[in-house]
């Protein structure tokens, strides 16, 4: 775990990436009138879109992310 100096320290660039490849989030969205789940990236990114959330989440799992969900 970094420590508050060090995250002082990074460049914009560096904080955008922290979590890639560690971290997704879980959000509903509307498709063609159709409730689905995105998953976004670390970043924000949006990496794909799933029909339910229980599939967005075995998607996760099946990658080794964790998941963090957005209120």
């Amino acid at each position: 775990m970094m420590n508050v100096e060090t995250l002082r320290q990074l460049s914009a660039d560096d904080f955008a990436s922290l979590g890639l490849g560690e971290i997704a989030y879980v959000r509903p969205a509307k498709l063609d009138g159709h409730q689905v789940w995105a998953v976004y990236a670390a970043n924000g990114r949006q990496v794909a879109i799933m029909p339910s959330r229980e599939s967005a989440w075995a998607a996760l799992a099946q990658n080794d992310l964790e998941v963090a969900t957005v209120h």
